[in-house]
């Protein structure tokens, strides 16, 4: 069986076709989308839970080396390894907040592949895990189909990094396709995300059409100016279709990254001053909450930071700000102050003002925010997003009919004014936010491997 796979930096989703209607399968108990986020007691266990419960090979050389450390690993921490030892979705959420120091967590995984600096045995790592979750996608959609899914074609972003050019999007398509191969699918292809949610657009149109297709995704903005119609509908080949595109590494989660520096940091002693009237250094605050960047994730919980932070409580005018920095460090809380952050966001869609409980931090801590406040926080993420759209129109030599505007983050308010302000005489079409990109990917597998 062939489907359409979102493998999403804020959810994944599957779709087939059944009698000539494309449709989402359930992966997550009943619902069609499963939060991108993995747990486990500790990182090795995903690997020895992938060779010793789904016969996963390990061939290279560094899949084999990361087997053996992981193996070593596991039984020196005395870890059995069972089925359920891996987590998924909201499971894996609850497995986090409940013992986040002794939990194992990613949120995101798709946000980290093409990231600059990855050492092999790094990359054999990130391979394991989209393996992982590949494959508990796939036993989940074959639970439904009662069919073996075999060929699937999966969405990938105009660009991975906002760095790296061609060579950071050719090592995330290298880790995507092996970790399809080895999760069991047996054929692979790969649609740009904003092409293919212009694809489930084309379905409803009746003549050609130049659609901008603006895709807002939890880690990736896309954008694509498309001819679209009855007359490119089920083509192979498509080139002559695409005018132009362009894409950027920034996306729903930056905003909520941004949201947490700017506005729930500062309760943690971001910006406040030394003892001595110096401004503190901000790196270890924006670390914290860079839960989309390796680097700063490993350099903000490296042993050294603990006491750089320690230092940090003696030298500030407030040490009881620092201290809740140093008890995030601590009990490992930076996926949590940026959840706060989210939730806080997806409030301020709504509604004008929001409380952000955060208790987890210290008893009673709650942060008052407005909808102008989140406004101005999100700033700088919401023009590099606009400034995709305007790379797109200095690409083209023609405007577009429509916008259609899709992706987790397009229901925002403020991106679709926005957007509106950018090109105010062309009508925007609202696609379905969590499921065009899929259907798309679906239709553009039936045409493939038809």
């Amino acid at each position: 069986m062939v489907i359409g796979f979102d493998y999403g930096t804020a959810n994944c989703s599957v779709a087939i076709e059944r009698e000539g209607q494309f449709q989402q399968l359930p992966i997550a108990g009943s619902d069609k989308l499963l939060p991108s986020m993995i747990s486990a007691p500790i990182r090795s266990v995903v690997s020895e839970w992938l060779y010793r419960h789904h016969g996963v090979s390990y061939q290279t050389p560094e899949e084999t080396a990361l087997l053996q450390q992981a193996l070593r690993t596991n039984r020196d921490e005395d870890l059995p390894v069972s089925a359920q030892s891996v987590q998924f979705g909201l499971s894996a959420l609850s497995q986090y907040i409940a013992d986040p120091q002794d939990v194992w967590f990613v949120k995101s995984p798709k946000s980290f592949l093409g990231a600059k600096g990855l050492k092999p045995q790094q990359i054999a790592f990130f391979d394991d895990v989209v393996c992982a979750m590949m494959l508990h996608i796939r036993q989940q959609a074959e639970q439904h189909t009662q069919t073996p899914i075999e060929q699937a074609v999966i969405g990938r972003p105009v660009n991975f990094q906002g760095t790296g050019g061609e060579e950071a999007n050719q090592q995330a398509i290298g880790i995507l396709r092996r970790a399809a191969l080895r999760a069991g699918f047996r054929d692979v292809e790969f649609q740009f995300e904003p092409v293919a949610a212009g694809l489930e657009y084309e379905s409803q149109l009746t003549c050609e059409t130049r659609v901008l297709v603006v895709d807002i995704g939890g880690g990736t903005t896309d954008c694509s100016l498309l001819l679209m119609g009855p007359e490119w509908r089920d083509k192979a080949q498509r080139s002559e279709s695409l005018l132009a595109h362009s894409g950027c590494r920034v996306g729903g989660n930056d905003l909520d990254i941004m949201l947490a520096y700017k506005q729930l940091m500062p309760l943690l002693g971001a910006g406040s001053p030394s003892r001595s009237g110096k401004a503190l250094p901000l790196l270890p605050w924006w670390n914290a909450v860079a839960i989309n960047d390796v680097m700063a994730q490993g350099d903000f919980y490296s042993p050294s930071s603990a006491q750089q932070l320690q230092q940090l409580v003696k030298e500030a005018q407030h040490p009881e700000l620092v201290t809740r920095l140093l008890t995030l460090w601590r009990e490992k809380q930076s996926y949590q102050i940026v959840r706060s952050a989210e939730q806080a966001k997806i409030d301020l869609s709504v509604q004008d003002e929001t409380c952000c409980p955060l208790d987890y931090l210290e008893n009673g801590l709650t942060h008052h925010l407005t909808a102008t406040i989140f406004r101005e926080a999100i700033d700088s993420p919401l023009q590099k997003m606009l400034q995709q759209v305007v790379e797109v129109m200095q690409q083209a030599t023609t405007a577009p009919q429509v916008i259609y505007l899709t992706g987790g983050s397009a229901r925002s308010p403020l991106l679709r004014h926005a957007l509106e302000q950018l090109l105010p005489n062309t009508p925007i079409i609202q696609g379905d936010d969590f499921g065009s990109v899929t259907l798309g990917l679906t239709r553009w597998a039936n045409t493939l491997f038809r």
